[in-house]
């Protein structure tokens, strides 16, 4: 059963061409016909029913107000940076630090060590980086991460975080494997006294046969913990090698909930090297994985309680009224992602916020309560608040857990108080689990490139979608090559 009409790549040969998403043997497929190297049909999601439920949130943003260039529609994906066809704003920046690395992965979607040159622009490039994305309209820039490579290799990082701080970003945070967090002395509390956010910290499993580097990564939390740095784990995760651990890295998080402030899972993309057979046997969807952590949390956390990240615009549209203020929108294609809370007791067990929070009938009261707003008036706005806190509470009140006067504090501070600082209790007593499946060659969709809120921002002054940048066209390399320092 046809789904819906996009376009691809060829898997051969990048070419650009037509594409469709069909339902067929109780799956989605993306099928495509390339006339030099023939029919392609690859697995897109594995559960028709999330699917579906899923693209109820379907919501098309209108990009930014300064793209970057100009470009005919069909030019995609070959006109990056970000240009008029493109539909979403950036609510993560990334940036190359540089490609060197201190280990050598077996799997490296950013084929770091196996360049021969080394890439790493300097510090005042990375500025200019930095103000391209503070320069974005309607909305500057939030968030920028720190990538690579391993970006603690550079002895200037510690300058590049105050630096993106006080150029305003509110959320500045860091992607690493660990090692030096862990051996070095003192250099986890030189990241938290620069302003750091965040340590994204690659955490493939609790086992040394799924986590080689598990001693590391353990020390480098203990770490971590000791100068109250959050952390989130990001797990690439792979069939038949780590998705058996998928409830036990969920459980070594709660147990490290002081520090730990989510698990990003990453089912792997298929960027390198490789082969179909890889793809048949490796492959593994959002569903897939939503499944593996039902069955390994023993239904505590169910796959009907993820959401898609579209599912938070009425917040932005809350905001955005009562303030008269242009807000960040959450508009990334309603595939590409899924996500929860849960809440941990003292006592270890969690509370999944869908069994303290009618969930959807919470948005929908954001949502009048957003539509109410906008009528304007200040009577008006006040009148709208209070109907929807009280509507607010119902869908607490209705939730299945009990325990829910502590969640309804922190709302009713947040709101009725604007005290936002109430936000920060909330982030310390809970956990977010979520995930992010990037595209590769094979399942490429740029319907989704169009909708990416994820961006790689590059020493050329662009933007450029994630998938784009690692997969498809391959931006990365052509970047890398081009701004080359040396040999290694």
């Amino acid at each position: 059963m046809l789904i819906k009409k996009t376009r691809s790549l060829c898997p051969t040969c990048n070419s650009v061409i037509d594409a469709e998403i069909v339902e067929e043997k109780g799956k989605i497929w993306i099928q495509s016909t390339c006339l030099e190297h023939g029919n392609f049909q690859n697995l897109y999601w594995s559960d028709p029913v999330m699917y579906h439920r899923f693209e109820q949130f379907d919501t098309v943003g209108s990009g930014i107000a300064n793209p970057q260039n100009i470009a005919p529609p069909d030019n995609c994906p070959s006109s990056c940076g970000l240009c008029n066809n493109h539909h979403s704003q950036t609510l993560l920046a990334n940036i190359d630090l540089t490609n060197r690395c201190n280990l050598d992965c077996d799997f490296c979607f950013a084929n770091a060590r196996a360049c021969g040159f080394v890439y790493e622009p300097d510090f005042d490039t990375i500025v200019q980086m930095l103000k391209l994305l503070r320069d974005q309209k309607p909305v500057p820039v939030p968030a920028v991460q720190l990538s690579g490579g391993e970006p603690t290799m550079r002895e200037d990082l510690v300058d590049i975080i105050i630096t993106a701080k006080q150029m305003g970003f509110p959320q500045v945070q860091i992607a690493t494997n660990g090692v030096r967090i862990a051996h070095e002395p003192g250099f986890a509390q030189k990241l938290k006294d620069s302003g750091l956010n965040t340590v994204y910290l690659h955490f493939d499993g609790v086992t040394p046969a799924s986590n080689p580097l598990l001693k590391i990564h353990q020390k480098a939390v203990e770490n971590l913990k000791a100068v109250r740095l959050g952390v989130v784990l990001v797990p690439t995760i792979i069939r038949g090698k780590n998705d058996n651990e998928v409830g036990d890295i969920i459980r070594f998080a709660i147990k490290n909930i002081s520090v730990i402030r989510g698990v990003n899972f990453q089912p792997i993309a298929f960027t390198g090297a490789a082969n179909d057979n890889d793809v048949i046997n490796s492959r593994i969807t959002i569903p897939d994985l939503l499944k593996d952590i039902e069955t390994q949390m023993h239904g505590v956390l169910k796959k009907d309680d993820f959401y898609p990240v579209p599912c938070v615009l009425p917040f932005s549209d809350l905001v955005e009224a009562y303030t008269g203020r242009p807000q960040v929108r959450f508009t990334a294609h309603q595939h590409c992602g899924a996500a929860t809370y849960v809440f941990v007791q003292n006592d270890g067990s969690v509370i999944p916020v869908n069994r303290m929070v009618n969930v959807d009938k919470f948005f929908e009261s954001i949502e009048q309560m957003a539509d109410k707003l906008k009528k304007g008036g200040t009577i008006n706005k006040y009148t709208a608040l209070l109907e929807g806190v009280k509507n607010m509470h119902d869908s607490v009140k209705n939730g299945e857990q009990g325990k829910t006067t502590e969640f309804w504090k922190i709302i009713g501070k947040t709101l009725i108080g604007q005290n936002f600082e109430a936000l920060r209790e909330f982030h310390w007593n809970a956990l977010f689990i979520g995930t992010m499946h990037f595209m590769d060659r094979y399942n490429y969709d740029l319907a989704r490139v169009q909708r990416c809120c994820i961006h790689y921002a590059t020493p050329d002054g662009k933007l450029i979608p994630f998938c784009t940048y690692n997969s498809g066209p391959v931006y990365r390399e052509k970047i890398w090559k081009k701004y080359a320092q040396s040999k290694e």
